[in-house]
């Protein structure tokens, strides 16, 4: 046994959750989308989750930060920006399919799909540029929840090496996002307010109430020092299903 790390440990994938879990049996896999605008929490609201559930629930990471951070070219051309947006599709499709393989109930992603329209500079239609359609991309996912940027007054920041956004950048995104998923049938909000710990808890609740029953019992350890720590200003509120 490799010295300071257990088997389980060794056999996990990267980006598998951290808790062990009793449970054996199979479970019907789903895909569940935590999005919103730049500098909305959503990354450590996942990286939570990844610390405290169990095996069976998968976080996806975002394709966005894949692509750019490896180095793909940003840029204000509108053909470059199409590029970037055709990439971070099918990077993300792939990630979610390397999801599938990996005895995951839930795929828990950072951003999906459907998030790509809030970027696409047009003047095409982004579903032709990569031969799909809005519905089919809505489908493959059981539920969205939607964490609303927080302002400037609320707490947006640049910590994020990758976030070239500003405040009102930001926003416009988050209002354009939400557009994009508004059809879907299971949409959940939680809204900015100052205190990111509260925000935090609220998705939390959300994603375990969408868990299979042998992975809802597991605790999410340290919330409280975590949020603070690392996580932008949010809030949370009442949660909307639209």
């Amino acid at each position: 046994m490799e010295r300071g790390r257990s088997r389980g440990q060794r056999d996990r994938h990267p980006g598998a959750s951290v808790t062990g879990c009793a449970c054996a049996e199979p479970h019907e896999s789903r895909r569940i989308v935590l999005t919103g605008g730049p500098g909305a929490g959503k990354t450590a609201v996942l990286e939570l989750l990844r610390r405290s559930m169990c095996r069976h629930v998968k976080v996806v990471p975002e394709a966005a930060g894949i692509v750019f951070g490896g180095g793909f070219p940003r840029g204000d051309e509108l053909e470059l920006r199409r590029a970037a947006q055709r990439a971070i599709f099918y990077v993300q499709r792939e990630l979610e399919a390397a999801a599938q393989v990996q005895d995951a109930a839930i795929a828990l992603c950072d951003r999906g799909t459907v998030d790509g329209l809030a970027y696409w500079p047009g003047p095409d239609d982004l579903w032709s540029a990569v031969g799909t359609s809005l519905d089919a991309q809505l489908a493959r996912y059981h539920a969205v929840i939607h964490l609303r940027t927080p302002t400037l007054n609320d707490g947006y920041n640049h910590d994020n090496p990758l976030r070239v956004e500003s405040a009102l950048e930001a926003a416009a995104i988050d209002s354009r996002i939400g557009q994009a998923w508004e059809r879907h049938p299971r949409r959940f909000e939680v809204p900015p307010m100052r205190e990111f710990l509260a925000k935090a808890t609220r998705a939390i609740e959300i994603i375990r109430g969408e868990l299979p029953p042998c992975c809802r019992a597991h605790p999410v350890e340290a919330l409280g020092e975590h949020a603070r720590s690392t996580g932008p200003a949010g809030s949370a509120g009442r949660a909307n299903t639209k």
